[in-house]
């Protein structure tokens, strides 16, 4: 499926990390472009990651489409900002994407198909809205059971000290590390991104009302865990445990009830994302509350390098490692061996069903 990701003035940075996500990853839509005017004729990969990967940034839907031999199928708005509601410039924006026959893919707490224009729009031009982060029917949403306990397959949640840190990118990267190695890994969505992306399982927990929150990242294990038999299951974390502002990190510590926990942490934010006079926790008391909450251990540190050179990473990475007696890394620039090598200490039958299935297909 065809796509068209919209980004403007956000592309690589906080808000834009729905678009980032789905240029780094996507195995739902193939991505044919992204809109971001202030950064129009670079390569996408190349400017998040060094790495060309073939998405090229137009300047506008006008800009792409002169420049593709075709519509996309859809249109996704890959702006995940603080305020959740659509100016007009932006609803403009939609609607000329409708206008041209594309569907709208949205990632935001404000619903489209709740939308009396949109719904003409989308009427009149003959497309579809899908609101993604629209909770299912309460009729359809479940309650914690305890049923997680029956799940003897090792659960690992990705945390981080503060929203939009790479906890998800961390995680598919892990996920893919672990494919690598032969083992069979689910992974489980828990915001808009990793849906778009295409995780078979999961669901947007933080638009979901406190009693179903933690029910529903216990069911999407336990079908992941039902369905796939896999040998080990990884879960997003959403904003951190610490954050006043959110509470999505405490509902998927509860449904997930993990074995263990890796914790994403940008060494140079000073302030919260988006809350500047809020300062960032530290990595000590994060830990601590972490471990408390969940009676479960960190086992990991992972690095978002933003606002650091080459050599921070590396000296911090040593400093880290030395202070918390932690292993510590920097995914995007390291790869996710050392946390592939840290699991296998940590669960010894994880490597041994590695091993089994490289000796098999030997």
């Amino acid at each position: 499926m065809k796509a068209l990701v919209y980004s403007e003035n956000e592309f690589g940075k906080i808000d834009g990390k729905v678009a980032n996500g789905l240029a780094r990853h996507s195995e739902k839509y193939q991505i044919d472009g992204i809109i971001d005017s202030t950064k129009a004729g670079l390569d996408a990969g190349e400017y998040l990651d060094g790495i060309k990967n073939g998405i090229q940034i137009y300047s506008s839907i006008d800009d792409a489409l002169e420049n593709m031999s075709h519509v996309p199928e859809y249109f996704i708005y890959g702006i995940a900002p603080l305020a959740s509601f659509l100016d007009q410039k932006q609803r403009e924006i939609i609607f000329a994407a409708m206008k041209e026959g594309m569907n709208i893919v949205n990632g935001l707490p404000e619903f489209l198909t709740e939308d009396e224009e949109f719904i003409q729009k989308a009427s009149e031009y003959g497309v579809k809205i899908y609101d993604i982060r629209k909770a299912p029917p309460r009729k359809d949403l479940h309650n914690f059971s305890g049923r997680i306990h029956e799940v003897n397959t090792p659960v690992i949640t990705v945390l981080g000290t503060d929203c939009a840190v790479g906890k998800r990118t961390t995680a598919i990267n892990l996920v893919e590390a672990l494919k690598q190695e032969g083992l069979n890994v689910a992974f489980i969505a828990t915001g808009q991104t990793g849906l778009l992306q295409g995780s078979k399982y999961g669901i947007a927990v933080d638009v979901l009302s406190s009693g179903f929150a933690t029910g529903e990242v216990e069911n999407a294990i336990i079908n992941a865990y039902e369905k796939e038999s896999p040998d080990i299951i990884v879960v997003e974390g959403q904003g951190a445990l610490s954050h006043p502002a959110f509470t999505s990190s405490s509902a998927i510590v509860r449904g997930a009830m993990p074995n263990a926990i890796i914790l994403q942490h940008p060494p140079r934010r000073i302030n919260h994302c988006d809350y500047p006079g809020i300062p960032m926790p530290t990595l000590e008391s994060e830990i601590e509350l972490i471990e408390a909450f969940s009676k479960s251990k960190v086992i990991a540190i992972t690095l978002n390098h933003e606002n650091m050179t080459d050599d921070e990473v590396k000296n911090t990475i040593v400093e880290y490692e030395y202070k918390y007696e932690l292993p510590t890394t920097d995914i995007l620039k390291n790869g996710s061996d050392k946390l592939v090598n840290t699991l296998f200490e940590e669960f010894p039958e994880l490597q041994k069903s590695a091993a089994l299935i490289w000796q098999t297909q030997e």
